[in-house]
């Protein structure tokens, strides 16, 4: 009988801590849009082209980084990862070119191409047998330091100004230190990646249901970094403080995060597509009950409506796994890299309609687009749910 693999629950403990302040660092350029709007007077196309660019790089590298490191695990990508990103954007508030701008964000995203494929086939390697649950609480550190950042980095842009970027290289080096010491080691790491040809097969199989999933991850992409991109600014114009459009950002964030949770419960008991549609669906109405409302009813729209666009965030990287089961990490690098940076290139587009038809109407297209997103998933296959195989097992 194989020994049953312990638990490394320190070491999953820095990484999800390491996952937290990567991903604070993600959400890192759209705080500091309206500060940089209010002191270059940048357009909301040029503003949503810099987001994009982190974006793309951070996103599109993915699956070429998931695929090389499968075949030989690189520690280190982890703690330079972080680093790197750290180091850019650190940069960013130092600078006025424009150019500079983009290149600096451009680079920053490799950090964290380079940081979550690695950091995600760690915490299956010292998982034991407990490796959803522990990807899951992964994750949700993940989406709690998105939620966080706005929290963070908004006072501090209002205190010191744009040039106190400098120091929150600080994290990034207290992070990427604990990662050198404590990160797995190389020997545990990659060696089991299938072959090219084996890699076509499995898309080629599963291609229909494959365009499916990652079209509704992009269309959720869209709408979730166009969200991230634009309302702020758009708080800006409605004259709402700084402070005020931090917290209402960080509710909708903080929410996801739950949601997130909360959907890969109901998915492993009913279905993967059942809540994927049914969630997606529902956050058009509830976003626009945001738009039309005031006081707390309105944070309770916002609320609901950011758990229910994130509760499919993991649940549709489960769902692209089950479609290629001997391709996982190619599975998510294309779902959590490719189809998501796709949607970050569209939201140069959603920066445009700012531009000629005001902030509202981009706000009102983006409320759309979760609806979009939920009939698109209608098309992907309907497969048991967790529970029902269980119990078909027994």
């Amino acid at each position: 009988m194989k020994p049953k693999q312990p638990i490394e629950y320190s070491t999953i403990g820095i990484l999800s801590l390491a996952h937290m302040l990567n991903d604070m660092y993600s959400n890192y350029l759209p705080q500091m849009l309206p500060f940089l709007v209010a002191a270059t007077a940048l357009s909301t196309t040029r503003a949503a082209i810099l987001v994009s660019a982190f974006t793309i790089s951070s996103s599109f590298i993915q699956p070429i980084f998931g695929y090389f490191l499968d075949r030989q695990g690189k520690r280190w990508l982890v703690h330079v990862g972080t680093l790197w990103m750290a180091i850019m954007l650190s940069l960013t508030g130092l600078v006025s070119n424009y150019l500079l701008l983009v290149l600096l964000a451009t680079l920053a995203g490799l950090g964290t191409a380079a940081f979550h494929p690695q950091a995600s086939t760690m915490i299956t390697v010292v998982s034991g047998d407990r490796k959803a649950v522990l990807l899951s609480t992964f994750i949700a550190f993940g989406n709690i330091g998105f939620a966080l950042s706005p929290l963070l980095l908004v006072p501090l842009f209002q205190t010191y100004g744009l040039s106190a970027t400098v120091y929150t290289v600080i994290p990034g080096i207290f992070v990427a230190l604990l990662l050198f010491f404590f990160a797995p080691k190389n020997n545990v790491l990659g060696g089991n990646a299938p072959t090219l040809s084996e890699v076509l097969h499995s898309l080629q199989t599963a291609r229909k249901e494959l365009l499916a999933i990652t079209s509704v991850i992009a269309i959720r992409a869209l709408a979730y970094t166009g969200l991230l991109t634009i309302l702020p600014l758009y708080f800006q114009a409605q004259n709402l403080s700084s402070i005020a459009s931090s917290h209402l950002v960080f509710i909708m964030l903080f929410s996801g995060a739950i949601g997130g949770i909360l959907g890969g419960y109901i998915s492993d008991r009913y279905g993967r597509k059942l809540l994927i549609v049914s969630s997606l669906v529902l956050a058009t109405p509830l976003f626009y009950g945001f738009s039309h409302t005031q006081g707390i009813l309105s944070i309770v729209f916002l609320a609901l409506a950011g758990a229910s666009l994130l509760s499919s965030f993991s649940v549709t990287v489960v769902a692209a796994q089950e479609a290629i089961p001997n391709n996982k990490s190619l599975a998510a690098g294309l779902t959590m890299g490719l189809a998501g940076g796709i949607g970050g290139l569209l939201v140069i587009i959603i920066g445009h309609i700012g531009d000629l038809c005001g902030l509202a109407t981009a706000i009102s297209v983006l409320f759309f687009l979760p609806l979009v997103a939920g009939i698109v998933a209608l098309f992907m296959k309907n497969r048991p749910s967790a529970k029902a195989e269980r119990i078909a097992a027994r």
